[in-house]
This record gives structure tokens, C-alpha cells and sequence, in this order.
């Protein structure tokens, strides 16, 4: 039992580690390419803060645990907006002001929509799968095409756009191609072996305690991949840059929703628990639909205050007694 918990703490320590190197060297290769601030921090930099998730997804249907890695996608999301957002809200209100962020909150909110849709069925097969993956593609190619659109508008009205300004100072400079090379491939090699550790450690912790994948997978699996998230949001709200702090977690949700998702249906398809209908997925749009709400601004500039991001904490608080409420007697009666 010790094993299994020092394996999950090591694989969340080398997650996080390794998904920054990942990033820095994808970046470092994008800016000697000449690719914008903007794009990189539209695609790779989203992209690299969804991979712990994407990896251990991958790891944990290659091994027969679908379910830990459709928890991981929906408890990321989940623990993203009530979690991670409550606590930098609370430890700086967050402005909202970007248009390029209120425009993705619908898009986040319609794909929450149509991958609710595909799993209705109760099945997260491989049509549905492959359809998700499609989808993240697509994406990443939407985003970008606004970013660029929204680039012109600022250049030709003789603004700088905020989000690229804000990308800019978070990208390495400077760092050679074989640099930025080397921690591309350690840090991918890196992803790799502390998932496959990490999904050990869990399915053993499971199995201890005679609680399902998909419960640890919600839990400590998606609690201990979201660290980058809240690492990265609290970081970027300490710096006054509010709308990365924010565009983290819409972006990493998106990525979650069609790529963490969507990997395992492809490798393995998954019958879901009742319980991804009845109680996880309502709650994710629950907590969607709240976020929207405090962030939006419907009478001018959003802003999540401290009032708001206690209110994501306590929903999250409520949510994992519910889980926990509803585990124990499968502990009991294991």
C-alpha cells in the first residue's frame, strides 16, 4: 500500500515536471520557427497543460482501466472550474477581459453539450472516440484562426492584443533548437513513464480500498493532473495577467472534453458507470454554467470576486462528499 501511494506521488511529481519541460521545448522549436506568442500560447501552451491528462488517459486504457481515464477527463474539468479557479480567485479576483475568452466560453459549453450527446447511449466507443479526437483537431485549428483574426484587428486599429502580450512574457527566448529539442523528447519520454506509474499506484490504491477506477479517477487522479492548471492560474493572476489565468482552464477543459476523452474510446471503448450520467457529467455543466455567470460580464468587464470563487469551493467541498457518501458502502461491504 505505502508502494502504491509513493508511486502516485512520484508519477504527479514528475507529471508536472515533465509536462513544463514538454512545453518549453515545443515553444522554444515554435519561436526559432518564427510561430506568434499568440499561437503558440493558443495551441501548444493549452495543448501542454492537458497533457498529464491526455497521457494518463492513454496509459490507463492501454492497460484496461478505461473508466480511471474517463474520470480523470470529467474530474479534471470539474476540479479545474470549482477548484483551481476558486482558490486563485480567492487568493486574487480575476478580471475577464478578453474577447477572445468570452467568445470560448459557448464553444466550451456546446462541446460539453454535443460529448454529452455521444455518451448517452451509456458506451464511449470508438465512432465516439475517433469523432472527439476529429474534433480537438478542429479546434486547435478554430482557436487559431481567431487568434490570428483577432491579431489583425488590434494591428490595424494600432492596439498590441492583450492575450499576445501576455503569451510573450510566459514563452522562452533564447533557447537554442537542440535545447528546446532535448526537453521535447525527455519531456514526452517523461510523460510517458510517470503515468504509467501513476495509473499503477492508482488501480492498486482501488483495488485496496474496493472503490471503483472511475471514483479514483475523479479524485486523486484528476486532483493530482490538475496541479499544472492551478500552478499555472494562480502564477499568472499574481502577475496581474487575469485572462491566461482563465484561458488555462477553458482551453484545458476543451482539450479534456475531446482529447482525454477521446483517446480511450479509440484504444478501448468503455462501458460508463451509471454514475458518469447521473451524477458527474450534470455537475460539470452545473459548475460550467456557474462559471459563465460570475466570469462572463454581462454589464461590462467579468469578474470572478472572492464571494464567487468560495462559492466554486464549497461546490466542490459538496461534490467529493457526495463521492465519498457514495463509496462507502462499497468499502463496507467489500
Amino acid at each position: 500500500m505505502l508502494l502504491s501511494i509513493a508511486a502516485v506521488l512520484a508519477g504527479f511529481l514528475l507529471l508536472i515536471w515533465s509536462a513544463d519541460r514538454f512545453v518549453i521545448g515545443a515553444s522554444g522549436i515554435a519561436v526559432n520557427f518564427g510561430v506568434s506568442p499568440l499561437i503558440i500560447g493558443l495551441t501548444i501552451v493549452g495543448f501542454g497543460t492537458s497533457a498529464p491528462e491526455m497521457i494518463v488517459s492513454g496509459v490507463a486504457a492501454y492497460e484496461g482501466t478505461p473508466n480511471l481515464a474517463i474520470g480523470n477527463a470529467l474530474g479534471s474539468n470539474i476540479t479545474n472550474i470549482a477548484l483551481v479557479l476558486g482558490t486563485t480567485a480567492l487568493v486574487t479576483p480575476l478580471l475577464v477581459n478578453s474577447k477572445i475568452l468570452k467568445r470560448e466560453y459557448p464553444i466550451m459549453f456546446a462541446i460539453m453539450l454535443i460529448v454529452w450527446a455521444l455518451l448517452a447511449d451509456g458506451e464511449l466507443s470508438r465512432v465516439d472516440g475517433t469523432l472527439l479526437i476529429l474534433g480537438m483537431f478542429a479546434l486547435m485549428v478554430f482557436i487559431t484562426l481567431i487568434g490570428l483574426r483577432e491579431k489583425r484587428r488590434a494591428e490595424n486599429a494600432g492596439n498590441a492584443d492583450p492575450l499576445e502580450e501576455e503569451f510573450s512574457e510566459e514563452i522562452p527566448k533564447n533557447m537554442s533548437t537542440a535545447m528546446a529539442s532535448f526537453w521535447l523528447i525527455a519531456g514526452m519520454l517523461i510523460l510517458l513513464l510517470s503515468s504509467r506509474l501513476l495509473v499503477w499506484g492508482a488501480v492498486n490504491i482501488a483495488h485496496e480500498f474496493h472503490v471503483s477506477e472511475l471514483v479514483i479517477g475523479l479524485t486523486i487522479v484528476a486532483i493530482g493532473t490538475s496541479l499544472p492548471e492551478l500552478a499555472a492560474s494562480i502564477a499568472s493572476a499574481l502577475k496581474n495577467e487575469h485572462d491566461i489565468a482563465v484561458g488555462n482552464i477553458i482551453g484545458s477543459n476543451m482539450f479534456n472534453l475531446l482529447g482525454v476523452l477521446g483517446i480511450p474510446g479509440i484504444i478501448s471503448g468503455a462501458v460508463l458507470e451509471p454514475s458518469v450520467l447521473e451524477r458527474d457529467y450534470p455537475v460539470m455543466i452545473f459548475l460550467s454554467v456557474l462559471l459563465f455567470l460570475f466570469a462572463y460580464g454581462f454589464k461590462g468587464k467579468g469578474r470572478i470576486n472572492r464571494l464567487e470563487a468560495g462559492i466554486l469551493l464549497l461546490c466542490y467541498i459538496g461534490y467529493m462528499f457526495v463521492i465519498y457518501q457514495q463509496s462507502v458502502p462499497q468499502v463496507t461491504t467489500g
